[in-house]
C-alpha cells in the first residue's frame, strides 16, 4: 500500500463532480446521491436518515461496529432581507466569511433553479480613504439585476433562499487541489476511497464498517449527533480539515504548526480516546505514513465530539487533512496528504480487532 498511488482517474472524476456540486448545510441530498452512487459497488447496503445523512455499510449484520466519517455540507448564506430597490441582505448558514464576499458571484437556489447574483461593493473612488468601511455582515449585499422588490420576487427569490458560491475545482501546480467546500467534501471522498480500496484489495473485515457522510456539521455537528444514535457504533474515526498555519497572518503560538504536504494531522483532545489515537500513530509509523500532531483545548470542533459523547461514550479519534484558506472559495490541500489520510484510515481499519473496547482498565 505504502508506495502505491491511491487516486485514479475514476476517483478524480468523482472528487471533481462531488466538489463542484452545491450541498449547503440543510440542503445536502443531491451531493449525498452523487456520493452514494460512487460508493454503491463497495458496500452491502445504505442507511439514510430524515435530515439526509448517508451511511454505506459493509457487514451490516456484525455486532461490533466501526465508523469512518466525514461531513457533506458546505457553508453558505441565506437571503435575509430584500430592499425596496431589489438588493438582498444575507445571514450566515455556517461560518461564511463576510470579508471575502465583495465582488464574488453567487448562485441563489430557488424552486425554479439557480438565479445568478453578485456581491456588490462601492467603487474605490467613492470610499472615504481616511476611514474605509471593511466588509461586514450588515453592509455586504447581493445584486441580482432586479430594479425593485417585486422583480426579485418575480425571479423566484425570497427570504430563506440559500446561496452558494459557484467556484469550481482546479489544480494548482500539479498537486494542490483548490475549491470551495473541500471542507469537508474531501472527508466524504476520503472515506469512500477507503471503502473502494477494501473492496479492490478483497479485504474481509471481522466487524461492521459504517462509511458515514453526516449533514449539518457546519452549524454544530448536528448530523453526526443524529446518525450516531442510529448506528450506535463501538469505534469512530473522523476525518475533517484543519488549518495550514504556515501562510501569512496566522499566529503559530495560538494555532500550532501544521502544514500542507507534511501528512495527516492527528489530534490530541479530551474527546479523542487515547488508546485509539495511539493505535493510529502506531499504524502510521509501521506503514511509514508521515503525520503531524495538533492539540485542541476543550473540543475538537469536529464531528469527533458528537460521536465521542454519544451512546454512553464511543472510542473516537480524529485524522485531519491540513488545508489553506478555510471557509474561502480557494480552500487548498495537497494531493499527497489526501492519499496519506486515505492510507492511514485504511490501515487503521485493518488494525482494529472485533470486539475491542480500547478500555483503559483492561
Amino acid at each position: 500500500m505504502a508506495s502505491k498511488k491511491i487516486l485514479n482517474k475514476k476517483s478524480m472524476d468523482f472528487l471533481e463532480k462531488y466538489l463542484n456540486n452545491a450541498a449547503p448545510t440543510g440542503y445536502e441530498w443531491e451531493g449525498q446521491k452523487i456520493w452514494m452512487d460512487y460508493l454503491k459497488p463497495y458496500v452491502d447496503t445504505f442507511i439514510t436518515d430524515t435530515y439526509g445523512s448517508a451511511v454505506g455499510v459493509i457487514n451490516p449484520d456484525a455486532e461490533f461496529k466501526v465508523v469512518i466519517e466525514g461531513h457533506s455540507d458546505e457553508i453558505s448564506w441565506y437571503v435575509n432581507y430584500i430592499t425596496d430597490n431589489g438588493l438582498l441582505y444575507v445571514i450566515r448558514n455556517g461560518g461564511s466569511d463576510h470579508q471575502i464576499a465583495p465582488s464574488k458571484w453567487v448562485n441563489i437556489h430557488t424552486k425554479n433553479g439557480i438565479v445568478k447574483g453578485v456581491f456588490g461593493w462601492p467603487a474605490i473612488h467613492t470610499r472615504n480613504k481616511a476611514k474605509e468601511e471593511p466588509p461586514k455582515l450588515d453592509n455586504i449585499f447581493i445584486d441580482i439585476g432586479a430594479k425593485d422588490k417585486k422583480e426579485v420576487e418575480k425571479m423566484g427569490v425570497h427570504v430563506g433562499c440559500v446561496i452558494t458560491y459557484p467556484d469550481e475545482f482546479q489544480i494548482l501546480n500539479k498537486d494542490k487541489f483548490v475549491c470551495r467546500a473541500i471542507d469537508n467534501r474531501a472527508g466524504g471522498f476520503m472515506v469512500a476511497e477507503v471503502a473502494r480500496l477494501l473492496h479492490e484489495n478483497k479485504k474481509k473485515l471481522p466487524f461492521g464498517l459504517y462509511i458515514t457522510n453526516s449533514v449539518q456539521e457546519e452549524i454544530g455537528l448536528r448530523g453526526a449527533e443524529m446518525i450516531t444514535q442510529t448506528i450506535k457504533p463501538n469505534v469512530a474515526i473522523i476525518t475533517d480539515v484543519c488549518h495550514d498555519t504556515t501562510t501569512p497572518m496566522i499566529e503559530k503560538k495560538t494555532e500550532g504548526h501544521t502544514e500542507i504536504g507534511a501528512g495527516p494531522v492527528i489530534s490530541y483532545a479530551p474527546a479523542v480516546q487515547n488508546k485509539l489515537r495511539e493505535r493510529i500513530i502506531e499504524t502510521a509509523e509501521a506503514n511509514k505514513i508521515p503525520f503531524q500532531r495538533m492539540a485542541a483545548s476543550r473540543s475538537t470542533g469536529t464531528d469527533t465530539d458528537a460521536f465521542a459523547y454519544s451512546n454512553g461514550g464511543v472510542a473516537s479519534a480524529l485524522i485531519s487533512l491540513p488545508l489553506r484558506y478555510m471557509h474561502t472559495t480557494v480552500e487548498t490541500v495537497h494531493k499527497d496528504d489526501v492519499e496519506n489520510v486515505i492510507r492511514l484510515i485504511y490501515e487503521t481499519v485493518l488494525n482494529i480487532k472485533d470486539g475491542e473496547t480500547f478500555s483503559y482498565f483492561d
